[in-house]
């Protein structure tokens, strides 16, 4: 069975075909290999209704139609027919015995008039499902719901207060991407677009150069990521790395979203005692990354940082798209090696995203992040952290962590051990 694929015009012509000839949904479904819901929410949802009346006859959908004796409605003494046979369906609006009347099949499959055997004689509107009609209203909708912005409300603001009080100053929307560029993480012809439709406070007046030109011809986005920057870290060098550095312990990176466009975690997971650290993110860009490494940095020490994540294993999202910033410190001193999985292969982190589905347990996926603090996030770690692991021989990871790397570390990361019957995995934690 083809699920989740949208219906073709092919498929269509089908079901219009098949409704004529009286065949039920499940039939129908059975022979395009869908669901007979699916048919039967196509039907439905592009049903057109016609008032054309049948051959001979006019349309009229009164109960009264058939005998009805009245004439005249109009005001036109000099007409000679009744008003059940008149064009101008004056039944409806001006006679006072008028009451409308619905064809009873169509309250049940399969809704349409296609197959009815009395549809060439039947005055009543009609209810057909065309291929063709039902083919353009799903082209129509399929191009309204891919126009308009790509862009959260949240993420909006969040732009405008960078961007707006730049434009300006005067600045230029190049200038203010190459300068905040691991803050912004959208491409340059993206905003613009955002300028021009309004959403943000600055507009195409406060940039000299959009007013006085014109409007350029439109070329393809750029991808904002340089890929030089995998050069020497790919997952295959990761494996060369690992093979000249048995003993090193390697840190798998990566993110988890709540609701898209809200805050964000970042989430450090330590693969031999399988412990994890995650802290909260106000945004999923490269700078909030940047930060939270340079302030592990000053924490923990040059000595502590360097032994805890000598090497980093991430994926190829954007956040991680400046590496060398993460690397080196502030005097270009290296702290850290960082590699990138191969595109598709979560498998290559697979520790991680183990870890990830303890997470969902107290944090839903969909659920947003917007209401917690890094307080609740070190509080569901503490949790997670304290929950023990078959593969452990059942100790926890805090447990393991603290053997190799010892307990005042976890400390200065406000990890907590929790008693095990008081281990909660559940989103009741963080109900407030």
């Amino acid at each position: 069975m083809s699920k989740f694929k949208h219906l073709t015009q092919e498929e269509r012509n089908i079901i219009e075909q098949r409704l004529i000839s009286k065949e039920s949904f499940k039939s129908i479904a059975s022979e395009l290999g869908k669901d007979p819901t699916t048919i039967a929410k196509e039907v439905k949802n592009h049903i057109q209704f016609r008032k054309n009346g049948c051959y001979g006859r006019t349309f009229n959908d009164c109960k009264h139609r058939i005998l009805c004796p009245v004439m005249h409605l109009c005001g036109n003494l000099r007409c000679n027919r009744y008003c059940r046979f008149c064009k101008s369906h004056m039944c409806s609006a001006l006679c006072r015995e008028y009451q409308k009347e619905i064809c009873p099949r169509l309250s049940k499959p399969p809704y349409v008039c296609n197959g009815c055997e009395v549809k060439q004689s039947c005055t009543l509107e009609k209810r057909i499902y065309s291929a063709t009609h039902a083919q353009k209203e799903y082209e129509t909708v399929r191009s309204e719901c891919r126009q308009g912005l790509q862009i959260t409300e949240e993420e909006a603001i969040r732009l405008d207060s960078i961007i707006s009080p730049l434009l300006m100053k005067g600045q230029s929307l190049h200038h203010i991407c190459i300068s905040h560029a691991d803050e912004i993480m959208f491409g340059e012809r993206t905003l613009y677009n955002y300028v021009d439709s309004g959403i943000f406070t600055a507009r195409n007046i406060d940039m000299p150069r959009v007013v006085r030109m014109g409007r350029r011809k439109k070329i393809k986005d750029r991808f904002k990521v340089d890929k030089k920057c995998r050069i020497g870290r790919t997952y295959q060098d990761f494996l060369k790395f690992m093979q000249e550095h048995p003993d090193i312990s390697v840190v798998e990176m990566d993110t988890l979203v709540g609701r898209i466009g809200g805050k964000v975690l970042l989430t450090l997971h330590f693969t031999v005692p399988q412990l994890m650290f995650a802290f909260i993110r106000n945004a999923n860009t490269s700078q909030s990354v940047i930060d939270i490494f340079n302030q592990l940095y000053l924490e923990l020490g040059p000595d502590t940082f360097r032994k805890l994540f000598p090497v980093l294993l991430c994926d190829n999202g954007s956040e991680f798209s400046n590496p060398s910033a993460i690397e080196y410190d502030s005097h270009g001193q290296l702290r850290t090696r960082i590699f990138y999985c191969d595109p598709q292969a979560p498998y290559q982190r697979a520790a991680a995203e183990n870890n990830h589905a303890l997470v969902r347990r107290i944090i839903p996926k969909g659920i947003s992040l917007d209401e917690f603090t890094q307080q609740d996030i070190n509080l569901m770690m503490s949790h997670i952290n304290s929950y023990g692991r078959l593969n452990l021989g059942d100790k926890t990871p805090y447990w393991v962590f603290a053997s190799l790397y010892g307990e005042e570390i976890l400390r200065r990361m406000n990890v907590e051990l929790i008693p095990p019957d008081k281990v909660t995995l559940h989103p009741s934690l963080l109900k407030k």
